[in-house]
């Protein structure tokens, strides 16, 4: 936590020196000297007067942290929203103009209202009035006319600020992206030791299972023969196939469909009812595997009672780039929060997972309604 809170003064810090360095830099670049000869009785006398906006410079680098901090915060993240570049190159060329030309009227409109605003040319001696009164109109009317004809300088600070602002954007999320893979890649090796752990010889439990498959159909108990046959398919989906990043959509149905009927066997035909309905056609949609295990087994422990009829519905729907997953069971006693056990991933877990693998492309949301428990997950494909 210390070095969290350090790490946010440090970037605060950092922030606060750029802005302090880049208003000097702005009130250096904002001023310049006035030489004004006067030939009087046959002397030439020169004075020189610097001529400055720095009184309104606050103004320009409140729009310029305008400009740094809204295509950071809110512009490039909208821009990134589309898949055309060409848009996105368009929004953020859109607020650039917006700031430069919000600018220019800002601070043009306080000139115009203040001049003179460089200090005053001081009198020569013996000077005549008109010398004074030409001085004097001289120096009202710089100020204005040096702020038009500094716009190209005005211009390529605003597209420095832009630049730094685009280099700050993406080194940010570059550096977020590592972490976010780092975690990744670290909870995976953990999930592969747990495994690693929980496994009794792979190959024996297997070879087992089919033993007694075969001696289940020589029963001729097929029913029996079936359940064995399916839940030989989910520990081999469980203990090979899950390692892998992504599996075909097509294969986690097929895994929870087997799940679904083995948790029937452990109830009477007319105490459970499941309806699961999905995509008959999912093409190449690939998706994190085990995800939608942990709140079936949940519909099946908090959703079913002995005695009752108890419907559960569970849908997978895919509605443009979007695959929606809703499971909904009655709620027959207080639904505590699924916690870690030896056979279950566990919901913490589940929104762990959902963190690292779909940052910022997923939204979970669990409720009771009316004594139903209702799971919603969308998940963003792209």
């Amino acid at each position: 936590m210390r070095r969290i809170k350090a790490k946010y003064i440090i970037e605060i810090l950092i922030h606060l020196a750029f802005w302090i360095g880049v208003y000097y830099t702005l009130s250096s670049l904002t001023s310049s000297t006035i030489s004004v000869r006067v030939n009087h009785n046959g002397n030439i006398m020169e004075k020189r007067a610097v001529d400055t906006i720095f009184p309104y410079s606050r103004f320009t680098l409140v729009f310029l942290a305008l400009l740094f901090y809204g295509n950071i915060f809110w512009v490039f993240k909208w821009a990134l929203r589309y898949k055309s570049i060409a848009i996105g190159i368009a929004i953020a060329l859109g607020w650039f103009i917006l700031i430069f030309v919000a600018n220019y009227i800002f601070v043009g409109s306080k000139l115009s209202s203040n001049l003179p605003i460089g200090p005053p040319i001081p009198d020569f001696p013996g000077a005549k009035d008109s010398h004074d009164h030409l001085i004097s109109n001289r120096t009202s009317i710089f100020a204005m006319g040096n702020w038009v004809h500094m716009q190209l300088t005005m211009l390529l600070i605003f597209f420095t600020t832009a630049g730094l602002s685009i280099a700050y954007f993406f080194l940010k999320e570059w550096a977020r992206n590592e972490l976010a893979r780092n975690q990744l890649q670290a909870y995976q090796l953990s999930t592969e030791i747990k495994f690693l752990k929980s496994q009794i010889n792979p190959h024996f439990l297997f070879n087992t299972l089919n033993n007694l498959f075969s001696m289940a159909q020589e029963k001729g108990n097929d029913e029996l023969a079936d359940g064995i046959s399916k839940l030989s398919g989910m520990m081999r989906y469980m203990i090979y196939d899950s390692n892998t990043g992504g599996v075909p959509l097509n294969k986690e149905i097929a895994y929870l469909e087997d799940c679904i009927t083995l948790n029937k066997l452990r109830y009477a035909d007319d105490e459970v009812c499941v309806l699961f309905d999905y995509p008959s056609q999912t093409g190449k949609i690939t998706i994190a595997p085990m995800l939608f295990i942990p709140f079936v087994e949940n519909a099946f422990k908090h959703g079913v009672a002995i005695g009752h009829t108890s419907d559960i519905r569970i849908v997978i729907l895919i509605s443009g780039n979007k695959l929606i997953f809703t499971c909904t069971n009655p709620k027959y006693r207080a639904v505590k929060k699924m916690e870690d056990e030896k056979s279950g991933i566990g919901l913490e877990n589940v929104k762990r997972r959902l963190d690292l693998l779909y940052p910022d492309k997923h939204n979970l949301q669990i409720s009771d309604d009316e004594g139903k428990y209702i799971v919603k997950l969308e998940i963003d494909l792209e």
